[in-house]
């Protein structure tokens, strides 16, 4: 950077701190001085407009930068020359002729560079991080003493710290000394992520030993960051994937455990489930769109009572006739799950329907390098506290009791006077009731269409079985463990040989372990 400008841009920023008229008066001056010095002297010029932070900044450097900007010779008053003269300053309408301000390639750099940090002044302190960021992924040396500049006179950490490192790969894109670019160095290698990698990798090539030195040791220390924090993403991803399987299996796990019912039609209990999700809220955009944010509460007692509804019509209708009849249980629900298939294409059409997010299940946030979606976060809560209601009414209700009497010895309970056929209804009913909550949860992640169910009805047999058929701790366990072990293999094996090994894992697993992770114990089970 010449001495010139250096000397002028100490002038400026001092004038930068100053009340908001003097800062007016300041921008005004330095629009003003744009047609005059040298090329180099303007570009100063460029970088002080930028970093006074004025609405107007934007406006007239971009006009600078595509030659519209122009300067009356006469009253050197600067015009935009487009769609008709105008001052640069207030917009009013002006008469006389005027010359475009001519730029170079170097002028044009320095505009650029301040357009792209033009925000580093804005009020807004998520504004001022995106133009640290977007600095630091577009590294340039010329960008330097605004980079400096903003950061000398911030005051929030979070934003000084991006400003840190957009700061060092200005220096390391620089003709900088080599303890200036050692600290760069060291700047960028704490913040650990893919974009540090990507700028230090080829430094590490550096013919300066010590530079080279020092990227070598920093992308080390970056790799092994990083892949820690890829173990940590894919436990994430896997108690995710677990949590959507847990909604999925849990009412199975019921209806089989107690009843021993192979229900081939659960997965279209979940889309009973995703569909009254989107009816509900078609109706709430058509007649209460203030009221989306709730679109999901409202969803979930109806997506209940819906699927529970279907479910223990299916029981009432169907299944009561096939107890003790495997196979016959088995056709007869997959017959069912066609029907329903078809029912729902007749209505909402087979193309895939829109769900929305509310806005409190929209965005995401980090954890370090670990990136968290709002939507999986609430799912896994919603997926737990489904377990924790399910689990109450198990241990601590006369319901639940009744429940496991007949899991456990159902001869017996229909002797002491339980009325096992009124249970089973129950029963049936509530684990398609969970399995439409599922649904109102699937419907935030994936595709809500007939076909949503099939997706997850494997998935959620190899939970039931590998947990334990009829344990809902089994079930929890089976869930997230599948799901974890899932979301291992997948980066090394693929999504679908990932599965088929889990798959070829149960089968050997049940080999040894016939009834599963943990069996539910009492007399007819053991015998």
């Amino acid at each position: 950077m010449s001495f010139l400008r250096a000397c002028l841009l100490a002038l400026l920023l001092p004038l930068l701190a100053a009340p908001a008229l003097a800062q007016t008066a300041e921008f005004d001056a330095l629009v003003t001085s744009l047609p005059e010095g040298s090329y180099g002297e303007r570009g100063a010029v460029v970088g002080a407009i930028a970093l006074t932070g004025d609405p107007r900044a934007e406006a007239v450097l971009t006009a600078l930068l595509d030659g519209t900007l122009g300067v009356i010779e006469a009253t050197g008053q600067v015009v935009t020359l487009t769609p008709a003269p105008a001052d640069a300053l207030t917009g009013a309408a002006v008469e006389g002729p005027a010359a475009k301000i001519r730029v170079n390639n170097g002028l044009r750099r320095d505009i650029r560079a301040a357009l792209g940090i033009l925000t580093l002044a804005d009020p807004d302190p998520a504004k001022r991080l995106a133009a640290a960021d977007a600095a630091f992924r577009a590294p340039d040396a010329a960008q330097y003493d605004l980079l400096d500049a903003a950061f000398a006179r911030e005051e929030n950490p979070a934003v000084k710290s991006r400003l840190a490192e957009a700061r060092a790969v200005a220096i390391l894109a620089g003709d900088f000394s080599d303890a200036d670019k050692r600290e760069a160095i060291d700047i960028i290698a704490d913040r650990g992520d893919a974009d540090a990698q990507r700028i230090l990798t080829p430094f590490a090539a550096s013919a300066d030993l010590e530079i080279a030195q020092a990227a070598t040791a920093a992308l080390t220390a970056i790799q092994q960051s990083r892949m820690l924090w890829g173990y940590a993403q894919n436990i994430w991803y896997g108690l995710s994937l677990g949590s959507v399987l847990l909604l999925a299996a849990i009412g199975l796990a019921i209806t089989f455990g107690v009843m021993g019912v192979i229900n081939m039609a659960h997965g279209e209990l979940v889309m009973l489930g995703a569909y009254t999700t989107y009816a509900v809220q078609e109706a709430i955009r058509q007649n209460a769109p203030g009221l989306f944010d709730w679109s999901l509460l409202i969803a979930a007692p109806l997506a209940f009572l819906v699927a529970g509804a279907v479910g223990v019509a299916i029981e009432r209708g169907i299944v009561r006739h096939l107890y003790g009849r495997a196979l016959e249980t088995l056709l007869a629900t997959w017959g069912v799950s066609l029907i329903l298939q078809q029912s729902v294409r007749s209505i909402f059409g087979p193309n895939n329907r829109e769900v929305g997010n509310p806005s409190w299940m929209s965005g995401s946030f980090d954890v370090g390098q670990m990136t968290v979606t709002w939507n999986r976060l609430w799912i896994l809560l919603f997926a737990l506290a489904v377990f924790a209601v399910l689990l109450f009414v198990m241990k601590r209700t006369a319901v639940g009791l009744q429940m496991r009497a007949v899991t456990q010895n159902r001869p017996m309970a229909a002797s002491m006077g339980i009325r096992t056929n009124w249970v089973d209804a129950l029963t049936f009913g509530l684990g398609a009731g969970i399995a439409g909550l599922a649904g109102v949860a699937l419907s935030q992640i994936d595709n809500v269409s007939p076909n949503l169910g099939q997706s997850y009805i494997v998935d959620s047999f190899m939970v039931v079985v590998f947990g334990g058929a009829g344990n809902i701790w089994g079930t929890l366990a089976g869930a997230f463990s599948l799901g974890i072990v899932n979301k291992f293999l997948e980066p090394y094996a693929g999504a679908v040989l990932a599965k088929i090994i889990v798959l070829v894992a149960i089968i050997l697993f049940i080999q040894k372990r016939p009834r599963g992770l943990f069996a539910v114990k009492g007399r007819a089970v053991e015998g």
